[in-house]
């Protein structure tokens, strides 16, 4: 004989499985890496005593401001991130929820990922230097040039490097800070042609950097709009695309000119 069931008994029934399966769901570690706004640090100045920047083979100038790259700080690649991690951090605006294998793209251990994101950081700064050269007209091995800058990894600060260089070689170009006294902030990688790429987490960056005193924000192009997503009172957006249009917006910013925007 088959049982008649009453619609709400019926829809009470069906929805035992998807309870089961939010149930599950709360508990099991998910594919996500929960981040949030890092430090920041002036290319210009030292970390723990030493020179972020050192060049020999050729004058320096004494700068002033800052240039601050930025970072964020993630959830290891072997954390357990549950289903009220994500949705907490949904609803704050200095939290984001990220997939997994857009953080920690290789796969592997902690130590593999760590030296990984090491030899990118090495890369980077081989570009940002050759990319600096370039634009300043000398030939990439002309100057010898170290870059010093512990516990970060990736290749997000190729950008900020590169305009260290710069700075402390030429300036402006006309005799002043290519920072204008400001203390400006950004992002971004590099190729030694002096191509800037899109990173990850700028919206987080932007908090860093306005927490960090940034009243400028250099931005890859392409993440216009992620970065003003969140984007702090008092930091102003410049989007960038090459060295050469991050140091010609830096030098129109000084004069008073119009530079792009977001």
């Amino acid at each position: 004989m088959v049982t008649r069931l009453s619609r709400p008994r019926t829809l009470a029934l069906c929805a035992l499985p998807v309870l089961a399966l939010f149930g599950v769901a709360a508990f099991a570690p998910l594919p996500f890496t929960l981040a949030q706004p890092g430090t920041t640090a002036n290319v210009l100045g030292d970390v723990r005593g030493t020179p972020v920047i050192s060049i020999e083979g050729t004058p320096t100038r004494s700068t002033s401001g800052q240039l601050r790259m930025t970072t964020i700080i993630a959830t290891g690649p072997n954390a357990d991130v549950g289903l009220g991690d994500v949705i907490d951090s949904w609803f704050r605006t200095d939290r984001a929820v990220l997939p997994r294998d857009s953080v920690y793209p290789t796969g592997g251990s902690e130590k593999e990922i760590e030296k990984h994101n090491l030899e990118d950081m090495k890369k980077s700064q081989n570009s940002a230097v050759d990319a600096a050269l370039t634009y300043l007209g000398k030939p990439p091995g002309s100057v010898d040039v170290t870059l010093r800058l512990a516990n970060v990894g990736g290749p997000s600060a190729g950008l900020f490097f590169a305009l260290g260089v710069v700075d402390k070689l030429d300036g402006n170009g006309s005799g002043g800070d290519l920072t204008g006294g400001r203390t400006v902030a950004g992002t971004g990688t590099i190729e030694a042609n002096g191509d800037v790429g899109a990173v990850g987490g700028v919206s987080l960056k932007t908090q860093a950097a306005r927490r960090d005193g940034a009243t400028v924000f250099l931005v890859p192009k392409a993440e216009c709009k992620e970065a003003g997503a969140e984007l702090p009172k008092g930091l102003e957006l410049i989007p960038v695309t090459t060295l050469k249009s991050a140091v010609s917006s830096l030098q129109a910013l000084e004069q008073g000119h119009k530079v792009p925007s977001c």
